[in-house]
C-alpha cells in the first residue's frame, strides 16, 4: 500500500461497487479540531500512528488544542525510506454508527527534486486507506495543496464523496513508490517538515440506526387520571450509540417541553452551527449510554381539559422511543390574575389588526394645531372572519424624550370587526398604539399597530403699534399654545420681511414656563416702508411639537 501512487478514479469505482444503501436513521454532527465558527474543538474518535521501523522524525501530532491541526508529517532531518516511513491519522466511527457525510479542511506540503525515483505523497482516504478521494504526489507535479496557515480557507475545504464514507477516514503522508529508495530531507516547510498534511477541521455526520429504549416507567404523570401543578414521570433509558439525550413532552401533537436528561459533564450539549437542522456535538458519544430519569412537567402551561400526552426519550442522533402515550385530563385552578374570558366573538391569538388615518394610507399624519382626526380599523380572525364586540386598546406617547404613555378609552368593534376613533384637536405630536388581547386581562397582546401624528407648533403673536416711524419702538407679545413647554422655556425666533423679500431672523427670544414671551424693536431707518413680522418655533427634543410659525402681523413705517 505504501508504494502505490493512487488513482482516484479507480479507487472511487471500486468503492461504489461496495457501497450499500443505508436505512433511514438518526444523524448528528461531530466537530473535530475546529467548529465551523473557528473555535477550538477536541479530536474525539481520531487516532494517530507512525509506521514501525520508520525514521525518528516521523510525526502524528495533535496541535488542535493550541489552535493548530492534526499533523501527519515526515521531518526534514533525515532521509525517509520508501514504503516504510509513513504517518497517519485515522477516524473510526463507533461500531453502532457509520459516517454518512463529512467535510474536511486540509492543506499540505511536499519536498522533492527533479529526477528522483521515489517521492513524497499524501492523501485522504476512506473507508479504507487504499481508497483515496484526495491526493497530492510531488513527482506528478503537486508540491502544495490548499492554503497553509489559513485553516478554514475555501481552498482547504474537501467534501468527502459518498463512496468514501463508511466506518473510517484516513489522513496519510509517506515516502513511496520504489522499494529500497529514499526520499531526501531538507527544504522543509515552516514547521520543519519535508512532507506534511494538516487537517485543520472536520465536520462529520454520523448515522445511528438503532435508537434508545425506555423501561420501568412510573410516576404521577404515568398513572394519575387527573393532573394538576407539577407532575413527574420516572423511567430508565439506554442507547447503544450516541447516548441518551433528551425527554420530549408533546401535548396534542405539539412539543411543549424538552429536558436534557444528563449533561455528561458538559459533553451532552448541542453546539449548533449546522445547516441541516440536526444537532452537533464535540464527541462521538456525547451523552451517557444509560440512566435513570425523574422529569417534572408543569401542567399549568397547558389549558385545562382532556389532552393527548406523549413523552419520548431521544438520543443525540434524534432517534426516539416512547415513554408515555396516554390521554390525560388537566384540571388546574385559575391562577391569581389569570386572563379572563375571550375578548369578542371569534377571539383569536392569531388575530390580524389593521389601522389607518382617514384620508391617507401613510402611517404618519402631519397636522396643524387644533385639528381633529379620525382613525379607522378592522380586527379579523385567521381566514378573515370578523372579531366582533372586542375591545381594542388605545394609548398615546407624546413625542418628547422620557414621555409617559397615556391610556385612552378603548374602541369596540362592530358586527363587521370595524371600529373608529376620533382624536380631538389641541394635542401635541404623539405615537398612537392600538392593541388587541385575545382574552381579557391577558398580559401579552395578540396584535398591535402604531400610527404617528406630527403636529405643528402653534404661536399667537401680537405686535403694537401697527404704525411706526424712525426712532420709535414696537412691542412683541405672544404665547405658545398647547402647553408642554419645558420648565426653562422654549426658544423662538422673530423674523421680518418686506414685500417680495425672504424672511430674515432679527431676534431670538425665550418663553417662560407658561409659553409666554415679549420683545421690542426700535426702527433705525426712515420710511416709508411696509413690514411683516412673525415668530417661529423649531423642533427640540424636550418639546413635543414639529416646527411651526405664528400669525403674520403687518406694520407700516412712515
Amino acid at each position: 500500500m505504501a508504494g502505490r501512487i493512487f488513482n482516484v478514479a479507480l479507487a472511487t469505482s471500486l468503492a461504489l461497487a461496495a457501497l450499500a444503501a443505508s436505512a433511514h436513521a438518526g444523524t448528528y454532527h461531530v466537530y473535530s479540531c475546529r467548529t465551523p465558527d473557528g473555535e477550538v474543538a477536541p479530536v474525539d474518535g481520531w487516532s494517530g500512528s507512525v509506521a514501525a521501523g520508520g525514521a525518528f522524525d516521523d510525526y502524528a501530532l495533535d496541535t488542535c488544542g493550541e489552535g493548530g491541526a492534526l499533523v501527519a508529517a515526515l521531518g526534514d532531518q533525515t532521509i525517509h525510506a520508501s514504503q516504510i516511513d509513513q504517518a497517519t491519522w485515522m477516524f473510526s466511527a463507533p461500531t453502532s454508527e457509520q459516517l454518512v457525510g463529512a467535510t474536511l479542511w486540509r492543506a499540505g506540503y511536499l519536498h522533492g527534486q527533479a529526477g528522483e525515483n521515489t517521492t513524497y505523497q499524501f492523501w485522504l482516504a476512506g473507508p479504507t486507506e487504499n481508497l483515496p478521494f484526495d491526493e497530492c504526489i510531488f513527482t506528478l507535479g503537486c508540491p502544495l495543496q490548499g492554503s497553509l496557515g489559513q485553516p478554514l480557507s475555501p481552498e482547504n475545504r474537501i467534501l468527502v464523496p459518498p463512496a468514501s464514507l463508511g466506518s473510517r477516514l484516513y489522513v496519510t503522508v509517506n515516502c513511496g513508490v520504489v522499494e529500497s529508495r529514499y526520499c531526501q530531507p531538507n527544504a522543509g516547510d515552516a514547521n520543519g517538515y519535508a512532507a506534511a498534511l494538516y487537517l485543520y477541521a472536520a465536520d462529520l455526520t454520523l448515522e445511528q440506526a438503532e435508537g434508545p429504549h425506555a423501561s420501568n416507567v412510573a410516576g404521577e404523570l404515568a398513572s394519575a387520571p387527573t393532573l394538576q401543578g407539577s407532575s413527574d414521570v420516572t423511567f430508565d433509558a439506554s442507547d447503544p450509540g450516541s447516548g441518551v439525550y433528551e425527554a420530549l413532552f408533546s401535548i396534542d401533537g405539539q412539543v411543549v417541553q424538552r429536558t436534557v436528561l444528563d449533561a455528561n459533564g458538559g459533553r451532552c450539549r448541542d453546539v449548533g452551527q449546522t445547516t441541516d437542522g440536526t444537532p452537533a456535538f464535540l464527541y462521538v458519544q456525547p451523552c451517557v449510554g444509560s440512566l435513570s430519569a425523574d422529569v417534572s412537567f408543569d401542567t399549568t402551561a397547558v389549558a385545562n381539559g382532556t389532552h393527548h400526552l406523549l413523552v419520548s426519550v431521544i438520543d443525540a442522533a434524534g432517534n426516539a422511543a416512547p415513554v408515555l402515550d396516554r390521554t390525560v385530563t388537566i384540571d388546574n385552578p385559575p391562577a391569581p390574575g389569570a386572563p379572563g374570558p375571550p375578548n369578542g366573538a371569534n377571539a383569536s391569538a392569531q388575530a390580524s389588526l389593521a389601522v389607518r388615518w382617514q384620508g391617507t394610507r401613510k402611517a404618519q399624519l402631519v397636522s396643524g394645531y387644533g385639528s381633529s382626526h379620525v382613525v379607522s380599523g378592522r380586527l379579523t380572525a385567521p381566514g378573515g372572519a370578523p372579531i366582533t364586540g372586542a375591545a381594542v386598546e388605545l394609548s398615546a406617547t407624546p413625542s418628547v424624550a422620557g414621555a409617559r404613555t397615556i391610556s385612552m378609552p378603548s374602541a369596540r368593534t362592530d358586527a363587521t370587526g370595524r371600529f373608529s376613533v376620533r382624536l380631538s384637536g389641541g394635542g401635541s405630536s404623539r405615537t398612537l398604539r392600538f392593541a388587541y388581547r385575545a382574552r381579557v386581562g391577558e398580559p401579552r397582546p395578540a396584535a398591535t399597530r402604531t400610527l404617528r401624528l406630527s403636529v405643528h407648533a402653534s404661536i399667537a403673536l401680537n405686535v403694537s403699534p401697527h404704525l411706526a416711524s424712525v426712532g420709535s419702538t414696537i412691542a412683541f407679545r405672544g404665547r405658545l399654545r398647547g402647553g408642554s413647554v419645558p420648565a426653562t422655556g422654549k426658544q423662538l425666533v422673530l423674523e421680518a420681511r418686506s414685500p417680495g423679500s425672504p424672511w430674515i431672523e432679527f431676534k431670538v427670544v425665550h418663553t417662560d414656563a407658561r409659553g409666554r414671551f415679549h420683545a421690542s424693536y426700535r426702527f433705525k431707518f426712515a420710511g416709508p416702508a411696509d413690514y411683516s413680522f412673525r415668530a417661529r418655533s423649531e423642533p427640540e427634543a424636550d418639546y413635543p411639537f414639529a416646527a411651526g410659525a405664528s400669525n403674520v402681523v403687518a406694520v407700516h413705517e412712515r
